[in-house]
């Protein structure tokens, strides 16, 4: 795939606002909550820049709409799959662990907010820990939907 010049620059302006970002955050990925809990901005950036440097375990927080609905992972605990899209168009697998958290009501074109991590592969990688953490060791994550939270 051929890379244009201006695809280029803006891919490390993007980076460099991260990286800028990153500093003034003290190191906080993702989006930073604003004081009613919504967020200030898509997450589609620093789920971008995981992307792009084939990086995982980055914990996000983002929004974003349901585009697909996948069938249930069963192998081992049970996971809810599905496509949320990014307001840039970017796509991300979610994969919420149903036997530590309900069932999600969705349906394509729903609109959803989250925090979990993102890890890597090279179809845009997936978001999971999207539920409380069993042992308690970390705050672990959730998913919001038609106002209520799924943890």
């Amino acid at each position: 795939m051929k890379i244009t010049r201006a695809v280029a620059i803006r891919r490390v302006g993007v980076i460099a606002l991260l990286v800028a970002g990153g500093f003034l955050g003290a190191g906080y990925l993702g989006e930073k909550p604003t004081v009613g809990g919504g967020f200030t901005s898509d997450a589609s950036a620093t789920v971008f820049d995981a992307f792009t440097s084939k990086r995982s375990g980055v914990w996000v927080n983002a929004r974003g709409k349901v585009t697909r609905l996948l069938p249930d992972d069963k192998d081992g605990s049970r996971h809810q799959r599905f496509i949320v899209a990014f307001e840039n168009g970017r796509t991300v697998l979610i994969s919420h662990n149903i036997d530590l958290a309900h069932r999600l009501p969705l349906r394509s074109g729903d609109a959803v907010s989250l925090r979990g991590r993102y890890e890597y592969n090279d179809r845009g990688g997936v978001i999971h820990w999207t539920h409380h953490d069993p042992g308690g060791g970390l705050e672990g994550g959730w998913i919001e939907h038609a106002g209520q939270r799924y943890r």
